[in-house]
Order: C-alpha cells, then structure tokens, then sequence
C-alpha cells in the first residue's frame, strides 16, 4: 500500500524515480543537508544487525572519510540518477549480499534482512526530513507527508520487500518511535562513528594540504569533530540520546536553536550554484536543464577515493573501474576539491 487513497495501478506499476518536481530533490544532498551527515551515520548503525554489519565487514577506521564520501555517489544517485535510478538501486543491494554473519551475542544478521535493510533507507529519510526543517527554513505538515511519500517511491526502486515499510506517514511516526524506544542499541559500530571524528584524518585534499598542519590538527579538525558531534546530539530523539548515554540540556538546546536559524537564513541567500555542489547533483540538475547530454553516465567517485587495490574486487565494494556504467565525468568532484 503506497497511502490512503493509492489506487491499485498505483500499487503495482513500476516504481517512478524522483524528479526536480520533487522535494527531495530541493532538500536531499544540498549545502545544508551535510551537518546532518554523522547523525544518519551513527543512527544507522545503532540497529543491533546493521550496526554489526558495519562492526565485521567495513573497515570505516581504514578509510572512514574515502568510504564515506565514495559512498555518497550512489546514494544520491537512486534519488537524482533520473531513468538510471533503479538500476543504481539494484547495484547498492548487490553491495548488500555478502554481508551476514553472527554478532557478539549470538544472534545472526544479514545486510538484505527486509527490516535490517529498510532501517537503513529509514534513517535517510528521517535525516532528510530533519535536515530540511532544522537547517533549511522548516516544513509544515503536508511537505513532511510529502517527503514521506517520496521516501516510498524511493525504496521501492530498490526492489526490496515493502512489507515492512510502514503505508503511511503517521504509521511512520510510529514505527520510528517504536524503532528509537525498543530496538536500537549503544552498538559498537555507533559508538565508533560518533567518535571516528575526533581522530581520523581527513584524505589530503588541496585546501586541506595548503593549511599548516599545526593549525588544521589542532584547531581545525578538533572544532569540526566537536560541531559534527553537537549537532547529531541536538538531531536525535530523547530516546536515542538516553540509549546513547548522550548528555543535552537546555542550554544546549538553545544553541542548537541558535545554530538551526543561523543556517536556514543563510539557506535562503546562498545560489543553487553553491547549494547543489556535488557532483552527482550537480549533474543531474544540468541534465534537466537541458546543458548535460541524457545518455551521459553520472559521474562517479574518482580514484582518490576508491577502495585499496587489494579490496577492489570485494563485491561488498562500490569502486567505479567494476562498476556497470563505464566512465563517468569526475570533473566536478575536480573542481570541487582541486584534483
């Protein structure tokens, strides 16, 4: 069932991507979606299976910020890769098929549990979802349901199971509060992406590379880590921050309030341009506008931030030189970052 009121070819004709007509388009990815982007880490993987998923198969202390980054290009590409969506979807899945195994306590896990799975694409939406009213000016109730809706047409391009997606924006509500309240643990895997960082090295981009090391060591990655973590704090449900250990208190609420409306002033003033900076968004958005060819393939993570040359035939790996889509432009990540 998509909603109250979905009619049955609406059920079961193939699933539609997002478009520019959307709002996730508007919100998802955008400058100002990106201080969420610890909280999905750590909220993700505070679900018992995919948190030891993540503990047993990734390797996030090797190369958190490459595998991070990489991974973005896929993820934004089932909401922005237009005709090409659900073929991206399928390959994210494919990513997912080796990963099982038992955790510490003994219970078995599998990356494709419909729920595991779900849980993942879950978090995205509730990141989107509070990204876009913290940081971009708010929604009213009829844009959440809207994202909602969205969020469904989205995981079905997965081709997953949708019987245990929630058919409705307050059954949503509901299963997040009963996911925060009965389900989610303090996971190792949690633990160690809030605190990842704190201590792991940024990849040796050029603006990074151009600052003295004194001053980006000690001041500059310390005050990034310390504001990643403030706001995946502020983020979270009570029942999360309890569950976590976490310490908030109105003080703090009040800066985060502070914070939430300094950045969605500077939401409304800052160009398209800058806001749709990545370039799997970038891309897309020239190509609806007519100024990038539609057969083009969506560019791709360049090598900087491809997995070791030992892990790259690891089918758990997104690493483009295996990817279906051959090429792909990197010139946008160039511009981005210099290389």
């Amino acid at each position: 069932m998509v909603s109250q009121g979905a009619t049955a070819r609406e059920r079961h004709s193939e699933p539609a991507p997002l478009g520019p007509d959307s709002l996730t388009w508007k919100t998802f990815g955008s400058l100002y979606f990106l201080p969420s982007a610890l909280f999905v880490g750590m909220v993700q993987n505070m679900h018992p299976g995919l948190g030891a998923g993540v503990e047993f198969h990734s390797g996030l202390e090797q190369e958190f910020y490459q595998r991070i980054l990489r991974s973005l290009y896929p993820i934004y590409g089932v909401v922005f890769d237009g005709d090409r969506a659900a073929e991206t979807a399928r390959e994210i899945v494919g990513y997912h098929r080796t990963i099982k195994g038992v955790d510490a306590r003994g219970r078995r896990y599998h990356a494709l549990d419909p729920g595991t799975f779900y849980w993942a694409h879950a978090v995205f939406f509730m990141q989107n979802l509070r990204a876009a009213d913290l940081f971009m000016g708010g929604l009213n109730e009829a844009q959440r349901e809207q994202l909602w809706r969205e969020h469904y047409r989205w995981y079905e391009l997965y081709g997953m199971s949708m019987r245990v997606v929630p058919p409705s924006w307050p059954a949503f509500q509901r299963y997040w509060r009963d996911m925060c309240r009965d389900t989610l643990e303090s996971t190792k895997a949690a633990r160690d992406v809030f605190h990842l960082v704190e201590t792991v090295s940024v990849p040796p981009f050029p603006l990074v590379r151009q600052l003295p090391e004194p001053l980006w060591e000690h001041l500059i990655r310390p005050a990034g880590g310390r504001f990643y973590q403030f706001v995946t704090i502020g983020m979270c449900d009570p029942e999360i921050r309890r569950t976590m250990g976490f310490t908030w208190s109105t003080r703090d609420q009040a800066r985060f309030d502070r914070l939430c409306r300094t950045l969605s002033a500077a939401n409304a003033v800052t160009p398209d341009g800058l806001k749709y900076f990545f370039p799997r968004i970038h891309a897309a958005r020239r190509r609806i506008a007519g100024k990038r060819p539609a057969w083009l393939p969506p560019p791709e993570a360049p090598e900087m931030l491809w997995p070791a040359p030992e892990q790259r035939d690891d089918p758990k790996h997104y690493c483009p030189v295996h990817a279906r889509r051959p090429g792909g432009s990197v010139a946008g990540f160039r511009q981005l970052t210099g290389y």
